[in-house]
């Protein structure tokens, strides 16, 4: 029995490739879902953009995902879910959504120093769902924040442990671990694919909270709870997206997901609606 044909589609969507790291976490728990990957690289990085700017994009990205099929949207971006995923679950309220919260409560719960460290853009800190979080689990701990000016740029930059991402991690970190943080929580997919660097700094004493497995867990609970989740069967596939170049994201795919071939799809906006323009694969075998 082909059980991929009758599986649900996820849809997920990032400014750029940080939602790869939560991707990586999907594909892992659920393989046999196909997934279709939409990264907005024409407007990344979303963390300094206003947040009625960043809902106009993700409402724009959602209609886009859900004409080509997807059932389950899973906002990969920490900034956009701040900003949009109430107004789309409000919008939208048959499509489940899943999105990104800063995982201030696992660390709260954990830490032995009661300091916490948090990384995440601007936006994400502005956000009413950080706040809403921290009053409700973290009151009774210290939390140390920084929006890590310049990361995510290194990161889709393909620079992931040179002296720019380190220089940046290092003046965030530094005066962190001399309050006494123990723990940190990463506020921006985009940062799992610095988790080594980060540890580098930190030490291994130090516990780095990537929240991509639980955000993983609850996508298989909403395709559980909806009937949705297919028994295991063969590897659905992914098609990924981008209102960047082709070539880039081809790229960046190959390297953070190790894809040995990759299918990238341009996609443009166009009064405010993201519409298909051409397709390439290249096999990198």
């Amino acid at each position: 029995m082909d059980t991929t044909a009758e599986a649900v589609t996820i849809g997920i969507f990032d400014s750029g490739v940080g939602g790869l790291s939560v991707l990586r976490a999907i594909r892992a728990l659920l393989p046999q879902h196909p997934v279709i990957y939409l990264a907005d690289q024409a407007h990344v990085p979303y963390g300094p953009r206003s947040l009625e700017e960043v809902r106009g994009f993700a409402e724009g990205i959602t209609r886009f995902l859900l004409r080509h099929g997807a059932r389950v949207i899973v906002v990969a971006c920490n900034t956009a879910s701040a900003a949009a995923l109430y107004h789309l679950r409000t919008m939208y309220p048959d499509v489940p959504f899943v999105g990104m919260e800063p995982a201030v409560k696992p660390a709260a719960e954990q830490t032995q120093t009661g300091r916490v460290g948090v990384l995440a853009t601007p936006a994400t800190f502005q956000g009413a769902l950080y706040a809403s979080v921290v009053e409700r689990f973290a009151s009774h701990v210290r939390l140390y924040q920084d929006t890590c000016p310049g990361l995510v740029e290194a990161i889709e930059a393909g620079d992931l442990n040179g002296e720019t991402p380190r220089q940046i991690l290092e003046r965030a970190l530094r005066p962190m671990l001399a309050e006494g943080i123990d723990t940190v929580v990463l506020g921006c997919t985009h940062y799992p694919f610095v988790i080594p660097l980060i540890q580098e700094i930190t030490g291994a004493e130090v516990r780095v909270i990537d929240p991509a497995p639980a955000v993983a867990r609850q996508t298989q609970r909403v395709l559980d709870q909806r009937g949705w989740l297919t028994p295991s069967g063969r590897v659905g596939k992914v098609r990924f997206f981008t209102s960047g170049e082709v070539e880039r994201l081809r790229a960046q795919v190959q390297r953070l997901l190790g894809e040995r071939e990759v299918t990238v799809e341009k996609v443009v906006w166009s009064g405010g609606e993201v519409k298909l323009m051409s397709s390439v694969t290249i096999s990198t075998s």
